[in-house]
């Protein structure tokens, strides 16, 4: 696992065609936009986020965010526990995002 600056974060993306960028935000988060392309997996679902992670490729690399940083953090390590080689929490969250977002409503 590994901590990105949003700057970090944005240019590695942008320059990955192995790429798969996760939300782990609540519904209601999400609902105020969401990072292009991202696939959404609520962190708070528990063991289902674990098994939905679980089933995830892990020859991909992955682009992890939240709303602060903190359970985005949280689900890389979930993640390299599974066997996930490549995973990239975005420092400050969506709190910090200043790239594209998508309205979901």
């Amino acid at each position: 696992m590994e901590d990105l600056t949003q700057e970090e974060w944005a240019e590695q993306l942008a320059n990955d065609d192995n790429a798969v960028v996760l939300d782990v935000r609540t519904d209601t988060e999400v609902a105020d936009g969401i990072i292009p392309n991202a696939i959404h997996i609520d962190f708070y679902l528990g063991e289902e986020f674990v098994d939905q992670v679980d089933e995830l490729d892990k020859n991909k690399n992955y682009y992890v965010y939240c709303r602060s940083g903190n359970r985005s953090g949280q689900a890389c390590a979930i993640m390299e526990e599974l066997g996930f080689e490549n995973a990239y929490n975005l420092e400050g969250g969506m709190l910090e995002w200043t790239g594209d977002v998508v309205d979901m409503e």
